[in-house]
């Protein structure tokens, strides 16, 4: 290939090989992620001024980084966006140029390898042609619904004449990213390669581009005349999990795609409304805070640690669940219970998450074959990480421990899932105390993200770190916390579930408690929530976490009747066929919702004090996280701060 030396670009690199294909990469400089910048779209509008005056044969867009292809816009330069004017500066740059791209009077195609996120897919999209490389790493997407904004370059008008509006909303509504091959099924991608024929793929492509094939007939009327029906129906579904006051995002998109085509420089006022909106720069920060938490997923202090092997002791739900969920995240896990008759269950469970999850069925049966049932333990001897996940019982525990690290490699990471005993009590019996550490999983551990890593005095530093890794290599969002009972989740939970039943106490109904909650934004209200985690088990966490306080009537009358949730099928609410069966909520008295969160905020600001976790923005990711805390709202603290 011969590089162009009169096109000086800083993130751009410009070379024609012999076939009289021009490749254009972008190598973002100094970082080592491709992102689209104020200064990088500039630079491709100056490509494209150079492609005007010496017109290729056809165009391949590709990435100089192994990281993958463009993770979307620059989050640095949401900061600057003080004003809707400069807001909608930004819209039209990206709407302009990318629309430009499209109209090139020659072929264009992108070679998508790694994350297409964002601003980045919207790039992919203004091409004619779309290749993506099939490999794990490859995802595509248009997840600004989780900023709080709206793909403003294009996305909105180009991603539903390729795979349809009811797919393309769903993408940009949820935030949900695909695979390579998701992304070829879906009509997304032209065509899906393995990465050792990618550039010899793309050649081909971009000497014969590929023709379209139209949309089938239901997905065009859906497109067009059925339009605003489908926008109706997109509403109603995005109603059911958020309000327009809380995340505005949402119900813009459906408005930009059904009233204006995609184009949001046709309504500024949608987009103004988006600026100044809260949501948006709260919702940056939270993106922020889940970096700096994946960021004790890489802590250098583990070394060259790279779990591939997990021994999980306990086949219970946690632990049944926690071997499941490592098992499709790629690691070889074997789980141990007093007999295969406890291990079944846990099997079954594990199956239907793969169902689920897996769409292809070679992939679904290599998960299947990754956990392996252990009855005698032996795996213990190989893992990298052991886990205990019995049931809260200290001597139990500690004559576990003793065993466990008599077989454990002196390597591996010894770890308790408890959630209630102190790491300091449980380590007692081992011969060196230092190595063990806590690994705080959440129910339902496929759903929530947030691990929980507890170190208690003198815990080896190297052995916290290498849990941090292992969190990280499963796709979890590992939280430093130190011992101490309730950790940080489940001690600001506590509080916040005592004060609900002392409203049901009161004579307030649980429905219009609930709806006081979801009102102010949490994603379940406190009655569902201790409904869901079980009523015994909030009893439990009451007397270890709640200082004392008496039990609330109305949870101690369910537990003498036997009536302990969702999993007896009654608790504060019925739950026949699976269905929550709710009655219709009360006017909500004024400050309830207020009365709810103080005691919340309260014990969150105490464990900042007490440096049970290291500060603020780290306890509101966790209580985010967590507990699903509103994440519109920035975190309890960033909140209160407001």
């Amino acid at each position: 290939m011969n590089t162009n030396p009169k096109t000086p670009w800083q993130h751009w690199r410009l070379d024609t090989d012999a076939q009289g294909i021009t490749w254009l990469t972008l190598d973002k400089a100094r970082e080592n992620v491709n992102s689209l910048s104020e200064a990088v779209m500039a630079e491709l509008a100056s490509v494209l001024d150079f492609l005007d005056t010496c017109r290729p044969g056809s165009l391949v867009i590709r990435s100089g980084k192994t990281a993958g292809f463009v993770a979307g816009a620059d989050i640095g330069e949401f900061d600057a966006l003080q004003s809707a004017d400069a807001a909608k500066a930004m819209v039209e740059r990206g709407w302009n140029l990318f629309n430009r791209l499209a109209a090139v009077p020659y072929p264009t195609l992108a070679l998508v390898r790694g994350h297409c996120l964002g601003g980045g897919l919207e790039l992919a999209l203004a091409c004619r042609t779309l290749l993506v490389v099939d490999e794990p790493g490859t995802r595509l997407g248009l997840p600004e619904v989780m900023l709080g904004i709206f793909p403003g370059w294009g996305g909105m008008l180009r991603l539903p004449r390729r795979v349809g509006a009811s797919a393309a909303l769903d993408m940009m509504l949820t935030g949900k990213t695909v695979d390579a091959k998701r992304a070829r099924r879906m009509g997304l991608a032209d065509d899906c390669v393995p990465p050792r024929v990618m550039e010899s793929a793309a050649r081909m492509l971009a000497l014969n581009p590929p023709t379209r094939r139209p949309l089938p007939l239901m997905q065009r009327l859906l497109g067009g005349p059925l339009k605003s029906m489908v926008a109706a129906q997109a509403r109603k579904q995005v109603a059911r999990r958020v309000r327009p006051e809380h995340y505005p995002a949402p119900y813009a998109i459906i408005d930009l795609w059904a009233r204006h085509g995609g184009n949001a420089t046709a309504a500024p006022e949608l987009t103004e409304r988006i600026v100044a909106s809260s949501t948006a720069r709260n919702l940056v920060r939270v993106f922020r805070l889940q970096e700096r938490l994946k960021g004790f997923g890489k802590n250098t202090e583990a070394g060259d640690f790279n779990p591939r092997r997990v021994h999980v002791v306990g086949a219970g739900v946690m632990g049944g669940d926690i071997a499941a969920w490592c098992a499709l995240r790629g690691l070889t896990v074997t789980l141990q219970d007093q007999d295969m008759v406890r291990i079944a269950p846990a099997l079954q469970r594990a199956y239907a998450l793969f169902d689920k999850r897996v769409r292809d069925p070679l992939a679904r049966r290599a998960a299947a074959d990754r956990l392996i049932p252990d009855p005698d333990g032996q795996g213990a001897r190989h893992a990298d990480v052991v886990i205990e996940a019995i049931y809260e019982n200290l001597e139990a525990k500690q004559a576990l421990f003793q065993k466990l690290e008599a077989l454990a490699r002196p390597g591996a990471v010894l770890a308790t899932n408890t959630s209630s005993l102190r790491l300091e009590d449980i380590r007692a019996a081992l011969g060196k105390p230092e190595r063990l550490v806590g690994i705080h999983f959440f129910n339902p551990v496929p759903k929530m993200p947030l691990v929980e890593i507890v170190g208690g005095e003198g815990t080896d530093s190297v052995a916290l770190a290498r849990a941090a890794v292992f969190a990280g290599a499963i796709d979890k969002l590992p939280l430093p916390v130190k011992s101490a009972p309730g950790f940080l989740v489940n001690a600001v939970l506590a509080p916040y579930m005592l004060e609900a039943m002392r409203c049901v106490d009161e004579g307030i109904a649980p429905e219009t408690v609930d709806e006081a909650a979801l009102a102010y934004g949490m994603p379940m209200g406190p009655i569902e929530l201790i409904d869901t985690v079980g009523l015994d088990v909030a009893l439990a966490a009451g007397k270890q976490l709640g200082g004392g306080a008496q039990t609330p009537r109305c949870l101690d009358a369910r537990i003498q009747r036997g009536d302990l949730g969702r999993k007896t099928g009654k608790g504060f609410y019925g739950y026949a066929g699976g269905k929550t069966a709710k009655g219709a909520a009360g006017a909500v008295p004024a400050g309830l919702a207020l009365r709810l969160i103080t005691p919340l905020l309260a014990r969150t600001r105490g464990l900042v004090e007490e440096g049970i976790v290291a500060d603020a923005d780290l306890a509101d990711a966790g209580v985010i996280f967590g507990t699903g805390y509103a994440p519109f709202t920035g975190g309890p603290l960033f909140h209160a701060r407001q």
